[in-house]
């Protein structure tokens, strides 16, 4: 019973000190404005993607939609994370350098991990989408026609002076207003959830464009939760390097002590008689 199971040794954490830097930094207006670059091509790939599917069964609408939601969560996450890694990785050298003595810059420190340094850059990247969001949400309505289209059977009426008169305004769209362009954007990016609702299912989509605000956050809510396992990522690449240390030194014992047991069983060469 014993024989056949091994036992796993339980490796040991290892983690090194770092120094903690600032929420905002010389940098932060740079990755915001990367941040924003990047949801512009995130939403513009979703938007793609998810468009397509308005013509397709609901099947497909309920698979791809959800796939793309969860990509761009997926991309978000990772991204802060490899910048989290990276700051940590800042803060562990400038604690190198704080116990040796030697003098670093202030704004080098900054730059260093900080739990909430990518909550706010991945908000102020999401600004301009945001209070673009706000605005729409405290106008929408919700759309249950559509301009330019009559029931067939009005057709016939058309030709009457007395009835076309009061449906000329109707007939002809109306002018794009300020909320029509900032529907058109706000949908621009949150396609994938309108997608996912039906863009005919007026009332979903009226209260996707309402949370649109908070739908919009999201992306910038992974990138923070991302970069806050920045600690953890850098402890489990030194407890790689640790364990992979601690092999090669047990490899190279266990070659000593064969090379010495083989030295000791060596048969030793008879005296020659005089």
């Amino acid at each position: 019973m014993n024989g056949n199971k091994t036992k796993k040794k339980n490796v040991q954490s290892v983690r090194k000190p770092f120094l903690t830097g600032n929420a905002v930094d010389e940098n932060t207006l740079k990755s915001s404005l990367l941040f924003f670059g990047g949801l512009i091509i995130v939403f513009f790939v979703g938007f793609l993607l998810c468009a397509m599917t308005n013509s397709s069964g609901n099947i497909m609408r309920l698979i791809i939609n959800p796939a793309v939601i969860i990509l761009i969560v997926t991309v978000f996450f990772n991204r802060g994370s490899s910048h989290g890694a990276e700051a940590v990785a800042r803060g562990e050298i400038l604690w190198q350098k704080q116990e040796k003595g030697q003098s670093f810059s202030e704004s080098e420190k900054k730059v260093c991990y900080h739990p909430m340094k990518a909550f706010v850059i991945g908000i102020a990247g999401t600004i301009p989408f945001i209070v673009i969001a706000v605005i729409l949400a405290l106008n929408t309505r919700v759309q249950t026609t559509t301009a330019g289209t009559l029931p067939s059977w009005m057709q016939a009426y058309m030709r009457r002076d007395e009835v076309a008169a009061p449906l000329v305004s109707y007939l002809e769209p109306g002018a794009m207003g300020l909320t029509d362009i900032l529907r058109i954007i706000v949908r621009f990016a949150v396609m994938p959830y309108v997608s996912l609702v039906g863009a005919d299912n007026y009332q979903a989509v009226y209260w996707v464009e309402m949370l649109s605000p908070l739908i919009l956050l999201i992306p910038a809510c992974s990138y923070g939760i991302g970069y806050l396992s920045g600690p953890a990522l850098r402890a489990r690449v030194h407890t790689a390097i640790s364990e992979s240390n601690r092999k090669r030194i047990r490899r190279e014992k266990k070659e000593r002590r064969r090379r010495a047991g083989f030295i000791s069983a060596k048969p030793k060469e008879p005296e020659k008689l005089n």
